[in-house]
């Protein structure tokens, strides 16, 4: 979803705000408020077809997955953002009573966008890394069969695993659960990127 620049305020000033919306929701970076825009049909597709097929696997465990509309907050980056989805297993933990501002998502899941691509690669996951229980980032792309899993290290270090074919099964150690890529682009008009390529895992500082 794209961004654009709203107001300066604190956090305590865009959460009342927030609060009081209807028809529109903001991210909050540092005192910068952003508004969001719609996403497209195949973005909102790829959302629903993960959503399901991981509330399928998790809905005996005590596990929730969540689509857009579930607020995080992350505290150590001064921010609170709307994932495309989270997840998490065990007792959420919320920022106050009202339970609509989450603390503690261990996976985030985006799907990129040809506008928000960049952001979502560079400066949102600077900030999703500061929160301690995050345990795996996910990017799927909508314009081509790709998805990037950066799964956390025990040093700290951010695992990346590259999937670009219908036929690969994806691990998300953070919930437990698998993803087959032909399951996640069910219905979506995109191109193959690219000779097939077997998943790519390095490293990152």
């Amino acid at each position: 979803m794209a961004l654009k620049t709203q107001s300066e305020c604190d956090f305590d000033a865009y959460l009342a705000n927030e609060r009081e919306a209807v028809d529109v929701k903001h991210e909050y970076v540092a005192g910068q408020v952003f508004a969001m825009t719609g996403a497209s049909y195949d973005h909102n597709l790829i959302v629903s077809n993960v959503i399901g097929e991981l509330r399928a696997q998790l809905k005996t465990r005590s596990c929730a997955v969540l689509s857009n509309d579930m607020r995080v907050r992350i505290e150590a980056a001064d921010a609170a953002k709307y994932p495309d989805i989270v997840a998490l297993c065990g007792e959420p933990r919320f920022y106050d009573g009202r339970r609509d501002l989450l603390l503690n998502p261990s996976l985030v899941v985006e799907v990129l966008s040809p506008s928000t691509e960049a952001y979502d690669r560079g400066e949102k996951f600077a900030i999703y890394r500061s929160l301690d229980s995050l345990q795996e980032y996910v990017l799927i792309a909508q314009d081509r069969i790709s998805v990037e899993v950066f799964t956390r290290q025990t040093d700290g270090r951010w695992l990346l695993s590259v999937y670009t074919e219908l036929g690969q099964t994806l691990v998300l150690d953070a919930i437990e659960g698998r993803l087959s890529v032909e399951e996640v682009y069910r219905g979506v008009r995109c191109e193959q990127a690219g000779p097939a390529l077997a998943d790519v895992e390095r490293p990152l500082r």
